[in-house]
């Protein structure tokens, strides 16, 4: 004879089990702030785009204009000058790049730096 209670906690744990495969499923599709960076703020700020030929103007700069190669960015900065906009960096508004995704750019170029 089949125990109910443990049919039911098999059942719960296969639900529970599906779950967290969606979860992790979902978590690998979502982009990283690499890869936002590269493919909404790369055609400016990498390799040979106007960004970096403006920024690498800034004597004394080790990072040659390259926003990656800096080790001294704060996410609030870099949100803040996104979001506003300064000099020649026109403002990136919410349609271009949402709340969430303007984070994580944020943090991948701070290094986790607030």
């Amino acid at each position: 004879m089949k125990n109910p209670s443990m049919q039911a906690f098999k059942t719960a744990a296969a639900a529970v089990a599906a779950l967290c495969l969606v979860s992790v499923a979902t978590a690998a599709d979502e982009p990283s702030g690499k890869v936002l960076f590269t493919t909404r703020c790369g055609m400016c700020h990498q390799t040979n785009g106007m960004g970096v030929s403006i920024l690498s103007r800034r004597p004394g700069d080790p990072s040659k204009g390259l926003l990656e190669q800096r080790d001294n960015l704060s996410a609030e900065f870099v949100y803040t000058v996104a979001r506003s906009g300064t000099g020649n960096m026109p403002r990136i508004s919410r349609g271009e790049v949402s709340d969430e995704e303007l984070r994580l750019i944020s943090l991948y170029l701070s290094r986790g730096n607030p």
